[in-house]
């Protein structure tokens, strides 16, 4: 077996709890509030688009889809096709060679590419259900609007958060397979059974990367399910 790695337990959303555990550093509970670190990410031009907002009158829009039992289906349909993407991923489908190389650089590459993927489509998902949401009634304008000022102040500083995520996973990958090595090392040394098999890091590896990707496509699809909620109130 692998050693386990140093466990840090962190309370939070799943995608914060699994990047805690792959890490080996103690990460401490933040003693501000939710709206104070809110405001380190919003600057003035932007408190100023979401004053104007809320304090604006908003008329519903004409020409957007209506929301029904279709376009609520495409939404989980959508979701269901991003996690089947990244369960059929190559990176954890075909042969690596990392066994032996300790190559990471085709993981990263495959991160990044389904991050891509997963920015793209929950960003047009996005935007066609505000659009379905400003027709609906002066409030629910009013909320779409707020939504598009909070994804252009927000969207920036989250994507480089989520930027980091690879090289975090790229540290994990060193730390397995540097203690599989030693593993291996310590028993040739004192000539005893290997507690170890040899390259089973990477299976270990490839199941804690897959579930930060599904972890993280929750929390993509957060904004979507909010504006799903709204859109189902009658």
């Amino acid at each position: 077996m692998v050693p386990a790695p140093h466990w840090t337990t962190v309370r939070g959303p799943t995608f914060i709890r699994l990047l805690a555990r792959l890490t080996d550093v103690d990460v401490a509970s933040s003693k501000s509030s939710l709206s104070d670190r809110l405001s380190h990410w919003l600057d003035w031009t932007h408190a100023v688009a979401l004053s104007t907002v809320l304090d604006g009158e908003h008329s519903t829009e004409n020409g957007a889809p209506g929301f029904g039992d279709s376009e609520e289906d495409e939404c989980a349909r959508t979701r269901s096709s991003l996690a089947l993407a990244i369960a059929g991923d190559r990176a954890f489908t075909e042969e690596s060679d990392a066994r032996e190389t300790g190559d990471y650089t085709p993981f990263r590459q495959r991160y990044l590419a389904l991050q891509r993927k997963m920015l793209a489509t929950t960003g047009h998902l996005r935007g066609r259900l505000r659009d379905m949401l400003a027709q609906k009634s002066a409030p629910m304008a009013q909320l779409a609007a707020v939504d598009a000022v909070m994804e252009r102040a927000l969207s920036p500083r989250e994507q480089m958060l989520l930027a980091s995520v690879p090289g975090v996973l790229g540290q994990h990958f060193e730390r397995l397979r540097e203690a599989e090595l030693k593993t291996l090392a310590d028993a040739q040394a004192s000539e005893s059974a290997p507690a170890a098999t040899p390259g089973a890091w990477l299976d270990v590896f490839r199941r804690d990367m897959q579930s930060v990707l599904l972890a993280e496509l929750d929390v993509r699809f957060q904004p979507v399910e909010g504006l799903l909620a709204a859109l189902r109130t009658r």
